[in-house]
């Protein structure tokens, strides 16, 4: 097998920094090292098959995004990106991992839902890959089927408290989804917007004649994420099961999150980068000559952006340096703005939701360590370390450690990175929602069980390279 040896660095975990070198061995981490040293009396530098040097620079776990939609069939269009160019997309922004949701629909069995997303990713990702199950039709068939699930290495599923008609559960499914959660130790991801009144809301809006993106967010008010948070946490809570709430955009939804968990309830919450950086009155603002108004549709997503002026932004960085909010994924899901977006050009509501910044995720994040917002250490414990425990791979994943998987970052904070289309952009979109976007720091190296995918400007991964990540249940619960 061939060997490998990252020599220089300065190796960062969730706990703290240290000068190391690291030994890989075929695809796996052999050992981590004082800076020139002899294993057996060999030197390894001169032993090895590969040396790279990451003098200067950051040597971290790969990166872990544990919410994408590769591939999403969603508003009469399909996400753009598939698990192809998502994944290699990925790999050029520094994460190794993605754990993506595989959907069953109202009237579909869970079965067959999980074995379509099977078909679309395997031999076609470049980095490893895991499922959540969406389940969109709680019945006893599904209910039945979802204890199955754990066996198969998914070991979390995802309702929706939104979407009427298409992915919606009521309170009643939620409940008896909850006790399936609570006798088999599989995490419930929770989708918490008041669907029904958001539908009605933004039927108003439309009939008012406000039917631009920005009305999008109007019409899906924090008041609906913060019900519909606090209405999970208490079946939660009745139920005994644990709650991950995702994309957690209201501040008022974390204090809900907060107060859960100061009560001692296994309660955990994302946000994104786009509820750290971006907001209402920039999507309001937007225009361009060849959109207009609806260049705002770049930035519809849901749960939607928040107001800056209503402090949303700096309450989720708070949250993640208080441990209030657990992780940043992206809830990647894009959609170009020709022939997708624009299908809601005079509604709205026939927007398809979705961001792309599955790319982007660890430099935007490392900005914030830049700016003080999080500590180096919290950087990686965000991106890659919790993503793992939470989700049944610490240990493989989210590490640097003898047996660990030799995913690897090496990142530089002199280099500089500038986002945009034609610029750093891999991702499969006509846009970007992050034009403009300068970060100081780079992804130079990245190994995806110790294969070197990306290095110095050049894609070096294959498709296929991704192997499916079998998970175990949260390490959070047990």
């Amino acid at each position: 097998m061939a060997t490998t040896l990252i020599t220089g660095g300065t190796v960062v975990s969730a706990t703290g920094r240290t000068e190391a070198d690291v030994l890989i061995d075929g695809e796996t981490i052999a050992a981590v090292l004082a800076p020139g040293s002899h294993l057996l009396g060999t030197d390894l530098a001169a032993s090895v098959d590969t040396v790279i040097d990451a003098t200067g620079k950051y040597v971290i776990p790969g990166g872990i995004d544990a919410h994408t939609h590769m591939q999403l069939p969603f508003g009469g269009t399909e996400a753009s990106d598939t698990f192809e160019t998502g994944t290699r997309a990925a790999a050029w922004g520094g994460t190794t991992s993605i754990v993506d949701f595989a959907v069953q629909r109202y009237g579909e069995r869970v079965q067959d839902g999980l074995a379509a997303w099977h078909e679309k990713a395997a031999g076609n990702c470049a980095i490893d890959y895991g499922f959540h199950q969406i389940i969109g039709g709680v019945d006893a068939d599904a209910l039945a089927a979802m204890p199955g699930l754990v066996d198969e290495g998914i070991t979390s599923f995802k309702l929706f408290m939104a979407y009427p008609g298409v992915f919606y559960s009521d309170d009643a499914q939620v409940l008896k989804a909850m006790q399936v959660s609570r006798d088999t130790g599989m995490l419930t991801m929770m989708h918490a917007e008041n669907g029904p009144v958001i539908d009605v809301l933004a039927a108003q809006l439309v009939e008012e004649g406000k039917t631009d993106p920005y009305f999008h967010g109007i019409a899906r008010a924090w008041q609906m994420e913060e019900e519909a948070t606090h209405r999970a946490i208490m079946i939660a809570n009745l139920t005994g099961a644990p709650l991950y709430v995702v994309h957690v955009s209201a501040k008022q939804a974390v204090e809900q999150l907060a107060a859960a968990r100061d009560r001692g309830q296994n309660v955990y919450g994302e946000t994104c980068p786009q509820y750290l950086y971006l907001s209402l009155e920039e999507q309001l603002g937007a225009s361009s000559d060849e959109w207009g108004a609806f260049e705002g549709a770049k930035w519809v997503c849901s749960t939607p952006l928040r107001s800056r002026a209503e402090g949303h932004q700096d309450h989720m960085w708070q949250a993640l340096r208080t441990n209030d909010l657990q992780m940043v994924s992206t809830d990647h899901c894009p959609f170009c703005m020709k022939d997708q977006k624009e299908l809601g050009r005079g509604d709205f509501r026939a927007i398809p939701n979705g961001i792309g910044s599955i790319e982007h995720r660890m430099d935007l994040m490392y900005q914030g360590v830049v700016t003080g917002r999080i500590s180096l250490e919290r950087w990686v414990e965000l991106t890659s370390t919790t993503p793992a425990r939470m989700f049944g791979m610490y240990g493989r994943k989210g590490v640097i450690q003898p047996g660990a998987d030799g995913d690897i970052v090496v990142y530089d904070p002199n280099g500089h990175t500038s986002i945009g289309l034609g610029k750093t952009h891999h991702m499969n979109m006509d846009h970007s929602a992050w034009e403009g976007f300068e970060i100081d720091g780079h992804v130079d190296t990245v190994l995806s069980r110790g294969k070197v995918i990306v290095d110095d400007g050049a894609y070096l991964g294959a498709k296929g390279d991704g192997r499916f990540i079998k998970r175990g249940l949260s390490q959070y619960l047990v």
